[in-house]
């Protein structure tokens, strides 16, 4: 996924309207795990002169420990407080892109939190390109089920919504690798409208 050539396979379709003004702002990604929030967020933010961020990375600085066992000592709904701890530092952070957790939308506080906050861009792909991106990945608590592509799905379709609320804008799944994507993104969150109809 680190590779240029890597495909997150994303195109944007979506209406900007009433996204906040990103030039000199923070962008913040949402997304299902294996979206590509991290492989993006690095690219957008190198091209865009902004700090990279990660919300369970630095919870993990904080903690000294993995999401993993964070969710093993305190269960889901300790790791969820964490969050939104941690969340309300990052959103303080000026000219950053944050790449969030997968259920950071689940709190109807950190989707608010998020919003007000800067510019919100769902990642979304299928199912299916998230199950071969998670499925050999022993780091997703959540998926450490019997039926874990069931369990993907569940989550998917409890989530997909709330990712939807929350975004100002929605990038669908599609066919442009992951730097591609990024410098279209870039060049419309960096011209004088910030807004658009249509896709890219």
């Amino acid at each position: 996924m680190n590779s240029d050539n890597a495909t997150v396979a994303l195109s944007v379709a979506a209406n900007a309207n009433n996204a906040n003004e990103t030039g000199s702002g923070s962008i913040f990604l949402v997304g299902m795990m294996g979206a590509g929030k991290t492989t993006v967020g690095k690219l957008l933010a190198s091209f865009l002169n902004k700090t990279f961020l990660d919300s369970d990375r630095e919870i993990q600085k904080r903690t000294g420990v993995s999401i993993p066992v964070i969710f093993e000592i305190e269960g889901e709904t300790g790791f969820r407080k964490r969050e939104t701890e941690m969340l309300l530092q990052l959103v303080k952070t000026e000219n950053i892109v944050l790449a969030t957790g997968g259920g950071a939308v689940l709190s109807s506080e950190n989707r608010e939190m998020l919003k007000r906050s800067g510019t919100v861009i769902y990642l979304r792909a299928t199912v299916d390109d998230l199950w071969r991106r998670t499925r050999q990945d022993k780091n997703r608590p959540l998926l450490q089920t019997s039926d874990p592509r069931r369990k993907l799905t569940e989550l998917y379709t409890q989530r997909d919504p709330l990712y939807r609320e929350t975004a100002h804008i929605v990038v669908e799944s599609g066919k442009r690798s992951a730097r591609h994507l990024t410098q279209l993104l870039a060049q419309q969150l960096t011209c004088s409208q910030h807004n658009w109809n249509g896709s890219l």
